[in-house]
């Protein structure tokens, strides 16, 4: 007698190991290697579709980021990476979950969920299953865009940050203005630079933290064909000054155009300082400088950032 039980074949009092995930993850480099493999995932995810009484469907590519991102048919089907690919934090799919739900019940536009769960195979597998939002990332969409439509887009961004922007219970260990260990992107910088950065926070008054997103990139935000923006990937999400949020849109997502900074900050009072305070404590803060700002070895000191900053916003 034969029976099939979450990816275990047993056949009478022998077991016999048949996983439904079958490559090998021995850290970071393993880990790369696969999770953007499709014939990789497809018994994983197919049997995940399966217990989540779901239509078992094909498996195509999305683009992912650290985790592994598939489309299912009407769904987008995320297995996280599992503890053995150095790429886990406990709290990832927690994270991500309170966040979504939270943002969806605010009122912001974002893919509703449809499940998830953790499935023991080879490995440890978090997952989680959203609906599947037809649309194109913001960094293709804005190409095409005029100034009007840039401005547009701006305001409706601004609207679904103040709603997310509001204080809200903390729900990570994430500490954007405590944590030193969270400052690997810094490291490239002068240490007249890095020490400079830390005096500053530690002696700024940021005031009150609020929920943020995050990671308010151009990967993040999808705009449909009907011109409705939708927020997605809630990993990174905290509770950190709103500073954190804006700046990060500022400097990553519109590269300080003119028309988009103008849709979103109405004025451009303060907003030198608020890109100066945000990036100083963003856990991406030593990469939004170098890919947007200059090389690390320009700044030896944050006067230097600011004025860096002053001369972006010529409008």
């Amino acid at each position: 007698m034969k029976q099939k039980l979450m990816g275990i074949l047993w056949i009478k009092k022998e077991k016999i190991v048949m996983s439904l995930f079958s490559a090998n993850i021995k850290g970071k480099k393993d880990w790369e290697k696969v999770f953007r493999s499709v014939s990789a995932f497809t018994p994983l995810i197919e049997h995940i579709l399966y217990i989540e009484n779901l239509p078992v469907t094909k498996i195509e590519n999305l683009k992912p980021g650290t985790n592994a991102v598939f489309k299912a048919g009407e769904y987008v089907v995320k297995v996280y990476a599992p503890e053995e690919s150095d790429f886990k934090q406990d709290s990832d799919i927690g994270t991500e979950l309170f966040a979504a739900q939270r943002a969806y019940h605010t009122g912001v536009n974002t893919p509703k969920i449809i499940a998830s769960g953790m499935i023991k195979d080879k490995y440890e597998f978090d997952y989680m299953i959203i609906e599947y939002i037809e649309g194109v990332e913001f960094d293709e969409a804005v190409e095409k865009m005029t100034d009007d439509e840039k401005l547009s887009f701006a305001r409706n961004l601004r609207r679904y940050t103040d709603l997310m922007n509001v204080p809200c219970e903390p729900f990570n260990r994430a500490d954007a203005i405590n944590d030193d260990e969270n400052n690997w992107s810094w490291e490239p910088y002068p240490k007249s630079f890095r020490n400079e950065r830390i005096k500053y926070i530690k002696s700024h008054n940021y005031g009150e933290n609020v929920f943020v997103h995050g990671d308010l990139c151009g990967d993040n935000i999808l705009i449909t064909p009907d011109k409705e923006l939708y927020i997605i990937d809630f990993a990174d999400a905290l509770c950190a000054p709103a500073v954190y949020e804006h700046s990060l849109v500022a400097a990553e997502l519109f590269d300080f155009d003119e028309a988009l900074m103008y849709g979103y900050f109405f004025t451009n009072e303060s907003v030198i300082d608020t890109c100066l305070d945000g990036i100083l404590i963003h856990g991406y803060g030593g990469d939004i400088i170098k890919y947007h700002l200059g090389r690390p070895n320009e700044f030896q000191h944050i006067e230097q950032l600011h004025q860096r900053i002053t001369e972006r916003l010529h409008w």
